[in-house]
Order: C-alpha cells, then sequence, then structure tokens
C-alpha cells in the first residue's frame, strides 16, 4: 500500500489540478494548493475542505516563498510537488507579439523553474521528494500555430531532465506528463466550438480528447511509491496523436 504522502499542487483550482487534488485527496494524502483566484479557491473549499488552499501568483517569487513555507509548516513536509500551471496560445509565430510571447514563456516556464527551486529547497533536507510538471504534446511533435507554447512547454521537458540528474543523489524525483488537448476550462475557446472540438478528435487515433481524470490517474502513480524508481522522464498522454500516422482527411 502507497505510504500517505504531504503533497502541494501549484494550480489546483485548474482542471488539471483540481482532478489531480480530488484523486490524491480520495487517495488519503495530505493535500494543500495554491492558485490566484481566491473565488475559485473558495469554491474548491467548500467542496474539499480538508483540502488546505492559498493565494498566490506562480511567476512571483516572493509568493511562491511564502506558499511553500506555508505548505509545509501546515502538512509538516512536502513530500510530493505538483505544477499544474500554464496557458494556451494557438497563434503563429509572425502574429505573436512580445507581451504575449514573454507572457507564454512566464507563465508556462518561468513558474516551473521558480517552484522547482523552493521544492528542493525543502525536499533536499529530507533526502527524498517527487516532482511532477505538464509539458504538451506540442512540445514533441510539430503542430500548427503553437510556437509559442510549444517552445515553453519543452523547456519544462528539458528541465525536469537536467533536474532529475543534479538532484538524483538527494533522492528527489523528477517526471513530467504531456498531455493532448484537454476538455477543460483553459481549453474551452476550443472545446466550445464544435468544429474546432471535431477537428481535435480527428487528429487522434482514438477519435477523443482526454479528460483530467486521464491526466490525474498517471500524475498520482508518478507520485506514489510504485513509481520510485521513475525519474528524468516525460510521459505523452494524447491518444496516440504523437505516436501514430496520422489519419487520412476524411
Amino acid at each position: 500500500m502507497d505510504t500517505q504522502k504531504n503533497i502541494l499542487i501549484g494550480g489546483i483550482t485548474g482542471g488539471i489540478g483540481s482532478s489531480v487534488a480530488k484523486l490524491l485527496s480520495s487517495q488519503g494524502h495530505t493535500v494543500s494548493g495554491y492558485a490566484r483566484s481566491e473565488d475559485q479557491l473558495t469554491a474548491l473549499k467548500s467542496e474539499h475542505p480538508n483540502i488546505h488552499t492559498l493565494c498566490a501568483n506562480a511567476t512571483d517569487t516572493t509568493d511562491l516563498a511564502k506558499v511553500f513555507k506555508s505548505a509545509q509548516e501546515t502538512m509538516g513536509s512536502i513530500d510530493v510537488y505538483v505544477h499544474a500551471i500554464g496557458s494556451i496560445i494557438i497563434k503563429p509565430a509572425h502574429l505573436t507579439n512580445q507581451t504575449q510571447w514573454l507572457d507564454t514563456l512566464n507563465l508556462n516556464l518561468s513558474s516551473a523553474f521558480y517552484a522547482l527551486k523552493e521544492a528542493v529547497a525543502i525536499m533536499q533536507k529530507e533526502s527524498s521528494g517527487s516532482l511532477i510538471f505538464y509539458s504538451s504534446t506540442a512540445a514533441r511533435i510539430g503542430i500548427p500555430n503553437h510556437e509559442a507554447i510549444a517552445a515553453s512547454k519543452a523547456g519544462i521537458e528539458a528541465l525536469v531532465r537536467s533536474a532529475a540528474a543534479t538532484y538524483s543523489n538527494r533522492n528527489i524525483r523528477f517526471n513530467c506528463i504531456a498531455p493532448g488537448l484537454t476538455d477543460t476550462n483553459l481549453a474551452k475557446p476550443i472545446t466550445s466550438n464544435p468544429q474546432a472540438l471535431e477537428i481535435s478528435k480527428k487528429m487522434s487515433p482514438l477519435n477523443a480528447i482526454a479528460q483530467p481524470d486521464d491526466i490525474a490517474n498517471l500524475t498520482a502513480w508518478l507520485a506514489s511509491d510504485s513509481a520510485q524508481f521513475v525519474t528524468g522522464q516525460c510521459f505523452t498522454v494524447d491518444g496516440g496523436l504523437s505516436a501514430t500516422v496520422p489519419k487520412p482527411r476524411a
């Protein structure tokens, strides 16, 4: 049986983050998390009062330092950190302005780097820990109009591999998951458009898009004792999109 863990989740109110929080909490783990929206945090807390919530901006290093300190004091330790923070921008490079580019890098990649620094500072003292990040199928294969998000998410994968090597002597594991399009509020601009949704489904051999629980289930395994020999890896969950020959267009 998996040992009970103290888990901190960044972006806990998002589609993937909330699914991960609910699953891990149901498995008996102690779960804390942070996000920017106080209203969304209040709603999550009212539904799951056993989950400890904190309000913070993931791109603000001062906020993050306070969050990690508070989570450690509340739970006693941080055994697992899950970084479910990111953005979606679908534009070709020539239509992406400097502000959009920097915002995408900041939210997708810089926030992960800042959180990683805070997490390992705590986990090194215990000589154990597990960190899980999220990349994207767009970072694994070429998908049109995804230059900014592809670049920022590919940085996550490189960050995970390097950190896995750096902190292996401290028994701290780093892994990431690269989802395809997932049915979350963040993806609503795509999923709420019937034509765009149908095109996205047809891109997948399974003729579907991912559900948040699909990603949460793999996250829970990576956080568990069953994955204690897994580090430096990126697991793709995209219905076979990146691993199979594209289907002929109808």
